[in-house]
């Protein structure tokens, strides 16, 4: 991780909400023989005895889940929008191009959960992320039989308890302020993942413009 003081934020509430508005988080770990496995799922984050836990499920059998089961060590990747900023934006040109970029890396170890584990945990998190609505048909509690039995012979589910949470918000933290708000201005015309960092760059000025 590119771990330097200026690019941290100090606010735990602001790492955890940004971990929580982007779910969809690598999953990454070694097997026994230290080759390198990975995946991508959504997580739902809660708090236990003052301990993150994430949980999600994935396929069985898949080369990640074998890995995960020799070797319960993982990590957690969430990223965020990010974008191409030009030294040409900045007063002094005269040093690299850069990139800046969001993201929060949770380490922890993984476990995987019986059959009560896993209705419990496609309860919980189809009820999240389907907005707390318990009449949508798409919750776990309201599938078919037969389609709930499909799903559960074919995906087993984890909980990861999360010992060390690291983050690097990359905003141009350490330019001037000339620079920065030139950035700010040039990323507002660029695409969309260029906007948001420049709203993310903004908060940080306590400017409310548009």
């Amino acid at each position: 991780m590119y771990d330097l003081p200026y690019y941290k934020d100090t606010d735990e509430q602001a790492v955890r909400a940004f971990m929580e508005k982007h779910p969809f988080a690598f999953l990454t770990g070694c097997d026994s023989q230290g080759m390198p496995v990975a995946t991508q799922v959504p997580v739902f984050m809660e708090e236990r005895d003052g301990c993150m836990v994430l949980s999600g499920h994935i396929m069985k059998n898949t080369d990640h889940h074998k890995a995960f089961t020799q070797n319960a060590n993982v990590l957690a990747v969430f990223t965020g929008p990010h974008t191409y900023v030009s030294a040409r934006w900045y007063s002094d040109p005269n040093v690299p191009s850069t990139w800046n970029y969001m993201s929060v890396h949770a380490r922890g170890t993984i476990r995987f959960l019986d059959d009560a584990g896993l209705k419990d945990m496609l309860q919980k998190t189809s009820l999240y992320f389907e907005g707390d609505d318990s009449r949508s048909p798409t919750v776990f509690n309201n599938l078919s039989p037969e389609l709930m039995q499909k799903l559960m012979k074919a995906i087993v589910a984890f909980e990861v308890d999360v010992t060390e949470i690291r983050h690097v918000f990359k905003l141009s933290q350490e330019k001037d302020e000339t620079s920065y708000r030139n950035i700010i201005d040039k990323l507002m015309a660029q695409d969309e993942d260029g906007r948001a960092i420049a709203a993310e760059m903004k908060k940080r000025t306590g400017s409310t413009d548009s």
